[in-house]
């Protein structure tokens, strides 16, 4: 059969050409219709034309003035495209736009009264509301129904399209750079619900709701292939496809007795995943394989929540809520390789990373209880305790073999019996007894404990490869203080401070792991402590000289810490992180019909490990940015109205390591620049004409997700 698809450049050429037919005639029609178009009537030909064409004006603008009518519905259409130079993917993936031309309803909405005379009982409210952006996978559709101090019905569909960037790492020394099997991935996530609702006098409201979710498409993966262009690093791009369904069922009740509001809640959910990993190895070379790994997960849980509300007096209020959930998990899949993706048994290639026939799956039971109460003893001082206590058990198996044929497999088991209690409190006192403060103070505190048994077992050959028990404590406490101060009606001025350490201890009471020098097998049992200590200090002020000029200005510094304490080692600080972010902000209207914004972002954030001292191919982490953005409003006269707005974003952090490790650190300057125009044609029409332009440099990928990219879009909003 011959091949009909015209040519990439023809393509180009076509769509151009239908959104060049769709821009331009829509808006030029409607103008040559707006009040004001004197020029149009004065070329007419002939006194009679020319009058015939202001009578027509003044009745047009008589109707329009008699028509006082609430306008509640619109449709609004909208037409345009983007057009990219460079890296489709890394521009999809950072616009969420498609490249080419798109478009469709922008927004539909329609809302009226039901009276007599309709299929519906009179009383009710009717809304339709939807959405239809093709080639962006943009749709909605909802539908209410809605009977005051009866009930309402509810029922929709969404569904939006996620881009993601398909390429993959970057080698400097060779400039090694691999193309993906496709660079413009995306997933799309659905939602289909009902919903209804029974709200009687007197009787307990009642919501009952179904919904079911989905995510069906491709993303990018950072599990990379090898290849010897790159000195064996893994820059060689992956990708997942993913296949997601949920079915959401939920039943609540709400009901009001004296002084106490009761609600009682049950769920349940149903999750069915199939997703697979795509990955390959060495390509062109004489070890060129593709590997395919199939993550199965089915699940069921199943909860129960109630919750009471009660003022005691008029100043107590006394909460209390409790759930329990039961999760029930099924895993299955695989991991082979081959000449192809997904091959069958005869196309598969021996490799010893491989498994087939995992089966398994986990049980989970989980209790939380919350109790709150706030306490107002005087008007300008609250006392709000409260208290949280969860206990969770999990247990799980998993067999498979290992490796996948043709090789011959071994049997493998792995289970795990996890068991943690958590309890935990807090305290929040606020204060406003003073003229033009604010005062707050938090303190937060949890201690917990838990118990993790493992064990890892070689059943074909009846030996145990890993037996662990290990015992956990866990504590931690955050403490809060802060103020806000208003010392003028133009100016004011609030900070705060807190304070968080987390200390975690490990207790491993069996490990059959081996000591020996080398031995990859005792991590995460090497660690018997690890602490986290957190200081935080904020402030933020507002200032208003004039009555039509805003400054904001925010300061936030945060100094991390991590202590570690391998087994028969000393402790250690591993880690030490340093955060300063500043902000400020601008909002000036030196003329009615002008407004102008900006804002300033200055990060910068270092994390410094020891290692950084023994080898070379660990380096301080940093993650330096700025960005900023300029927007601009103009109204052009009463009808019509101008925007513009500019941004740039700058990361200096690339450090090219690729000698001893991983080069680290991001190196990307971006800008952009938009601008719209809206005219209000007349009462029920309006129409708007957006134009942008985007620009990225990436020095990560060599340039690699470089692009430019054009952004044209009109709507015509039609009210009624």
């Amino acid at each position: 059969m011959k091949n009909s698809r015209l040519p990439r450049s023809m393509r180009r050429q076509y769509r151009m050409a239908i959104l060049t037919a769709l821009l331009i005639p829509c808006p030029l029609a409607l103008l040559a219709q707006e009040t004001d178009a004197e020029p149009a009537a004065e070329e007419a030909q002939g006194a009679d034309e020319a009058e015939e064409a202001e009578e027509a004006e003044e009745a047009v603008a008589d109707l329009e003035a008699a028509d006082d009518s609430p306008l509640m519905n619109w449709v609004e259409l909208g037409f345009g495209g983007t057009f990219t130079d460079g890296s489709k993917g890394a521009f999809q993936q950072r616009s969420g736009l498609p490249r080419g031309a798109y478009g469709g309803v922008e927004s539909f909405h329609y809302e009226r009264e039901i009276t007599e005379g309709h299929l519906l009982p009179k009383g009710g409210t009717l809304k339709l509301d939807g959405r239809g952006i093709f080639d962006n996978h943009d749709y909605s559709l909802s539908l209410e129904l809605d009977y005051p101090e009866k009930g309402y019905f509810k029922a929709g569909y969404t569904e939006y399209r996620t881009w993601y960037n398909g390429n993959g790492g970057y080698y400097p020394p060779t400039e090694a750079w691999f193309e993906p099997e496709d660079e413009t991935l995306a997933i799309d996530r659905g939602s289909l619900w009902f919903e209804g609702g029974l709200r009687l006098p007197d009787w307990p409201e009642l919501t009952l709701r179904y919904e079911r979710l989905t995510r069906d498409g491709q993303k990018d993966s950072l599990a990379w292939g090898e290849s010897a262009s790159a000195a064996g690093r893994r820059i060689v791009p992956g990708f997942w496809d993913i296949d997601e369904v949920r079915n959401i069922f939920a039943l609540d009740a709400r009901h009001t007795l004296g002084t106490t509001a009761l609600r009682l809640g049950v769920r349940y959910e149903a999750q069915d995943q199939t997703n697979r990993q795509y990955t390959r190895r060495n390509p062109g070379e004489a070890a060129d394989r593709r590997g395919t790994q199939e993550n199965g997960l089915d699940s069921d849980l199943f909860n129960v929540h109630a919750s009471a509300e009660n003022w005691v007096r008029e100043d107590v209020l006394f909460t209390v809520g409790y759930s329990f959930t039961d999760l029930d998990s099924d895993l299955s899949g695989y991991r082979v390789f081959g000449a192809a993706y997904d091959p069958d048994l005869g196309q598969r290639l021996p490799d010893p990373n491989t498994y087939q026939a995992l089966n398994g799956g986990s049980q989970m039971s989980q209790h939380v209880a919350n109790l709150n109460l706030m306490y107002l003893p005087w008007e300008s001082f609250a006392v709000i305790p409260s208290a949280r206590i969860e206990k969770q058990d999990l247990d799980s198996v998993s067999n498979y073999g290992q490796p996948a044929q043709p090789l011959v497999p071994g049997q493998f088991r792995a289970a795990s019996e996890r068991g943690l209690l958590d309890v935990s409190e807090a305290l929040e006192l606020r204060y406003t007894g003073v003229t033009n403060w604010v005062f707050f103070a938090r303190g937060a505190w949890l201690q917990g404990q838990g118990d993790l048994d493992e064990t890892f077992d070689n059943r074909s050959t009846a030996t145990s490869v890993l037996a662990r028990s290990t015992d956990d404590d866990r504590m931690s406490q955050k403490y809060a203080a802060g103020a806000n101060w208003y010392p003028h009606r133009r100016f004011n001025l609030g900070g705060g401070y807190y304070y968080k350490i987390r200390n975690n201890d490990f207790d491993h009471t069996a490990d059959s792991s081996s000591n020996a020098a080398g031995s990859l097998n005792r991590y995460p049992a090497f660690l018997v402590a690890q602490d986290f200590e957190t200081h935080d200090l904020n402030a933020k002020a507002t200032w208003r000289p004039l009555n039509n000029l805003t400054l904001v200005a925010r300061y936030d510094y945060q100094l991390s810490t991590t202590d570690s304490r391998g087994d028969n080692l000393d402790r250690v600080e591993s880690a030490e992180t340093t955060s300063h972010i500043l902000g400020a902000s601008v909002s000036w209207v030196p003329w009615h019909r002008l407004y102008l914004q900006g804002n300033l972002n200055y990060v910068t954030d270092q994390t410094d490990t020891p290692v950084d001292n023994i080898t070379q191919a660990v380096l301080d982490a940093e993650n330096d940015y700025w960005n900023g953005s300029l927007t601009a409003g103009l109204a052009l006269d009463d009808k019509t109205d101008l925007t513009a707005t500019y941004f740039y974003y700058r990361a200096d952090n690339y450090s090219d390591n690729s000698a001893a490790g991983l080069p680290y650190g991001a190196g990307i300057e971006e800008q952009g620049i938009t601008a719209g125009l809206s005219r209000q044609l007349s009462r029920r029409v309006r129409w708007t004409l957006r134009y942008g332009f985007f620009t990225s440099d990436d020095e990560t990928s060599g340039g690699n997700n470089d692009y430019d990219a054009h952004l044209v879009y009109s709507t015509l909003q039609y009210r009624f």
